[in-house]
C-alpha cells in the first residue's frame, strides 16, 4: 500500500470552492460566555449583518465589502443581544448578527445579495465569502434551534453563538453540520450527470444526497449512486469539500468507480440522468454543446468534481 500523504499537493482543492477560504481564527478554545460582548467593546470590531437568506454589502470605489462598524451596524437594526462571534482575523474580531431592515428599505448604497447570487457571481473575495458562509450557518442554527430538544424550555445562548443550554434541564446543544456526499461517478472516458426538475433548464450535475447515521462517506455515495441512478459502484475515493450554507451542510465531494453502464434513473429524484463523453463535458464547461446542456460553475463543489476529471486524462 502506498502512502500518499507527503505527496498530496499542499494546497488541498478544498480552499478553491466557493465559501472554501475563510481565514478566520476561531479561537475555539478561548470561548467564554461574553466573548461577544468583549469583541464588539473592542475600536476594531467588525460586524456582517444577514437577514432572511441574504447578505448586507455596502458598495464602495473597491467592490462589495460585507463588513459594517459598530455604530452603522445599529443604525441598521443589528441583533446584537443575539449576535455570534465568528473569531479573529488580521484586521481584528469579526461578529456576525441578524440585520433589522429589509432589502427594499435599505438606505443608499447597501445592497443586500442572497448567499447563493454572492458565490455564483463571485461578488466577494474568498475570505469575506466563507465568513459569510461560517455566519449563516450559525446564526441559522441559533435560530432554529431557541428550544431545547429535550423538555421544550427556551434555550441560552453560550460561549459566543456555539452552544445553547438549557435553564431547566440542563441539557447542553451544540451547533450541527449535515453531510451531503456529492459524487461524481465515472469511467475510463465517461462521467454520469444528472439533472433535478429544479434546475435551470440546461443544466446537468453531479448526483448528491444526505449521508445518513452509522453510514461511512463512501457506502452513502454508493447508496445514493444506486437509488438515482441504477449504477453500482467499486472504488470511491475522497476528493474536496465545501462549506454550504443552505442551512448548514458540508457538501463531502467524491469520485466513484462505475461497475455498470445501464441506467435505470429514480424519476421522483431526477427528471434526466446520462453518460457523458469526456468532449461532451468540456463543450459543457464551455457552453458550446450542441444540446445546450451546461454545468455548476467553478465556484460549486459539483463544478469542481467535474471540471477535474474533464481535464484529466
Amino acid at each position: 500500500m502506498t502512502f500518499s500523504l507527503f505527496t498530496a499537493p499542499a494546497q488541498e482543492p478544498s480552499q478553491f470552492v466557493g465559501f472554501g477560504g475563510n481565514v478566520i481564527d476561531r479561537q475555539a478554545e478561548h470561548r467564554s460566555d461574553d466573548v461577544t460582548e468583549k469583541a464588539l467593546a473592542e475600536p476594531n470590531v467588525r460586524l456582517m449583518l444577514l437577514r432572511n437568506g441574504r447578505c448586507y454589502l455596502r458598495e464602495t470605489e473597491m467592490g462589495l465589502e460585507p463588513y459594517f462598524r459598530l455604530n452603522a451596524a445599529r443604525m441598521l437594526g443589528a441583533d446584537l443581544e443575539n449576535a455570534i462571534l465568528l473569531g479573529v482575523d488580521p484586521d481584528g474580531p469579526v461578529v456576525a448578527a441578524n440585520g433589522g431592515i429589509e432589502p427594499e428599505e435599505l438606505p443608499d448604497g447597501i445592497k443586500a445579495i442572497d448567499y447563493r447570487s454572492i458565490n455564483m457571481q463571485g461578488l466577494l473575495e474568498p475570505a469575506a465569502a466563507g465568513a459569510m458562509a461560517q455566519a449563516a450557518s450559525l446564526l441559522a442554527w441559533n435560530a432554529s434551534h431557541a428550544f431545547c430538544s429535550r423538555c421544550g424550555t427556551r434555550s441560552v445562548m453560550r460561549i459566543g453563538g456555539y452552544k445553547r443550554t438549557c435553564p431547566n434541564c440542563n441539557a447542553e446543544h451544540f451547533p450541527r453540520t449535515d453531510p451531503v456526499a456529492i459524487m461524481l461517478t465515472v469511467t475510463k472516458d465517461h462521467c454520469l450527470l444528472g439533472r433535478s426538475p429544479h434546475f435551470a433548464p440546461g443544466m446537468f450535475s453531479a448526483l448528491a444526497g444526505f449521508i445518513e447515521p452509522g453510514e461511512t462517506i463512501e457506502n452513502a455515495v454508493r447508496r445514493e449512486t444506486l437509488e438515482e441512478s441504477g449504477i453500482r459502484l467499486g472504488r470511491v475515493v475522497y476528493y474536496a469539500s465545501q462549506p454550504w450554507p443552505f442551512p448548514y451542510s458540508l457538501m463531502i465531494g467524491c469520485f466513484g468507480e462505475a461497475l455498470n453502464d445501464d441506467i435505470d434513473h429514480d424519476a421522483t429524484e431526477l427528471e434526466a440522468c446520462r453518460w457523458f463523453s469526456r468532449d461532451e463535458v468540456r463543450a459543457a464547461i464551455d457552453r458550446t454543446h450542441p444540446d445546450g446542456v451546461f454545468v455548476p460553475p467553478a465556484s460549486a463543489i459539483a463544478g469542481v468534481l467535474i471540471r477535474h476529471w474533464a481535464q484529466s486524462e
